[in-house]
């Protein structure tokens, strides 16, 4: 009986043997152009089997892969290049080959290791030593590379496998770019479990609908411009998506409205979960019994506490302040080196989100401390505004940000993507009806769309900047 396929691309299969081997081929490729143990390898590739080989071929001679977005233009690629200055690079992308020498992955094809590659026996990486450096979002300014360890990296994999109960006969796919550390994540989590899962070229709304008919998929990852682009299409009830065992939500908190609206036209459930670059799963909803106003509890192997913002010491159980955590699953630091300090509280990672832990264990996020809108001495949550404003049926998407408003404060502002016709005035009265006075927005900004990463969190330093600047434009 043939080995069954692992990962499914356009019209190939690859099993897992058939990885492995193109793997080990690779990685004598890379052994001859010098690439060694400790090296750091830039990698710019689209969603292809090929981005795969290339990140374990790396890791088979101990080197450390740093995730390149094909996305990035040139000033990013070369903030990236200074910051994790990498001695080789592989990918399909011309920016990066244009930056340095690069083993393009069409020059020929990759072949799979016939015997092992001579002086490299591929001893195991050192637990300690670096595996992946991955970007941060960087939504209030130049991203930092987040440095994971082999070590670090298998639990976070050990961790979301136990998460999603994700086992060999689970289904899923890939559509979003393997570049940002949920996608590498979902890849290698796939394989260790022994699921079944097809990459896509790029994302496609229509194909991922089609697709899950189609392959029976099982789990289906999902953020927020996804989901919203789900809620909204036109004809979402006819693709049959009863494989589904659950939509996982992750990247940003869920939008209630949103998600039931999908439930509803779908009849399939969400799972909430919550992670970063830096710790990438540290709390999931249970698969069975998911809530959309929690991220769940913490997961697996992670601790989790809340941080009074005034005294520093820790809150008890419903409490608002800072999430902080610790795991083995850790990210070792970030580059420059100079960023990791004020990152970790004794051994406690700073998330920088805020929220609170009730006394079973869920988790509710409110906001972010570096986003959170000083109103005559009150903190406003950006996200709790949004959930009213996503509560009117023509707003399609909305973000709140705070501008200066005098003597030290801020004003609350709405961005708002409107799906109708939208009265401003309307909208504020809204929020005034259900929150307190000074949540209230002091203006509404109609825009075309909210800017947000590809993972889907908003962009509020942009909008911030395009308000702020009489030409409309953001720096």
């Amino acid at each position: 009986m043939s080995e069954r396929a692992a990962l499914a691309f356009e019209e190939r299969e690859y099993t897992a043997a058939r990885l492995d081997a193109l793997s080990g081929g690779l990685a004598g490729v890379l052994a001859r152009r010098g690439v060694r143990a400790g090296d750091r390898v830039a990698l710019m590739a689209s969603n292809r089997p090929e981005f795969v080989v290339a990140v374990r071929a790396a890791w088979r001679l101990g080197a450390a892969v740093v995730l390149f977005s094909p996305s990035w233009k040139r000033g990013e690629v070369e903030h990236a290049l200074r910051v994790t200055e990498p001695a080789h690079a592989v990918g399909d992308h011309p920016l990066l080959a244009g930056l340095m020498p690069m083993l393009h992955l069409d020059d020929g094809p990759i072949r799979p290791a016939e015997a092992p590659f001579p002086g490299a026996a591929f001893p195991e990486p050192a637990p300690d030593a670096d595996a992946l450096l991955v970007f941060s979002s960087g939504t209030t300014g130049l991203p930092k590379a987040v440095r994971h360890t082999h070590a670090s990296f298998r639990a976070a994999v050990r961790n979301w496998r136990a998460t999603l109960e994700l086992t060999a006969r689970d289904r899923i796919q890939i559509a979003t770019p393997p570049s940002h550390i949920l996608g590498l994540l979902n890849i290698e989590t796939a394989l260790a479990s022994g699921a079944w899962m097809r990459l896509h070229r790029r994302f496609d709304l229509d194909l991922v609908l089609r697709t899950i008919e189609t392959d029976r998929i099982t789990v289906e990852m999902a953020v927020a411009p996804i989901a919203l682009a789900i809620a909204s299409h036109p004809d979402v009830e006819s693709f049959d998506l009863s494989s589904l065992r659950y939509i996982m939500w992750g990247a940003t908190p869920v939008t209630p409205q949103v998600a039931e609206t999908v439930t509803r036209r779908t009849g399939v459930g969400w799972v909430p979960a919550y992670g970063a670059s830096e710790l990438p799963v540290i709390a999931c909803n249970p698969v069975r019994g998911a809530r959309l106003d929690s991220v769940g509890r913490p997961a697996p192997g992670v601790e989790l506490r809340v941080v009074s913002p005034r005294t520093g010491e820790p809150a008890g159980p419903g409490e608002t302040g800072e999430i902080q955590a610790r795991s083995d699953s850790l990210m070792a630091g970030y580059l420059p080196a100079e960023a990791t300090e004020g990152a970790f509280d004794g051994g406690w990672y700073r998330t920088g989100d805020v929220g609170r832990v009730d006394a079973g264990g869920w988790v509710t996020l409110t906001g972010r401390t570096k986003e959170m809108i000083k109103v005559r001495g009150f903190q406003v949550a950006p996200a709790e505004v949004e959930a009213v404003l996503h509560g009117h049926p023509d707003v399609a998407d909305c973000a709140v940000y705070g501008i200066p408003d005098g003597a030290g404060g801020e004003a609350v502002v709405a961005a708002v993507a409107a799906g109708g016709p939208v009265d401003p005035g309307e909208l504020i009265a809204l929020v005034g009806d259900r929150l307190a006075s000074y949540k209230r927005p002091s203006e509404v900004v109609l825009v075309e769309e909210i800017p947000r990463l590809p993972s889907g969190k908003v962009l509020r330093r942009v909008l911030r900047e395009r308000h702020l600047r009489p030409d409309g434009q953001s720096s």
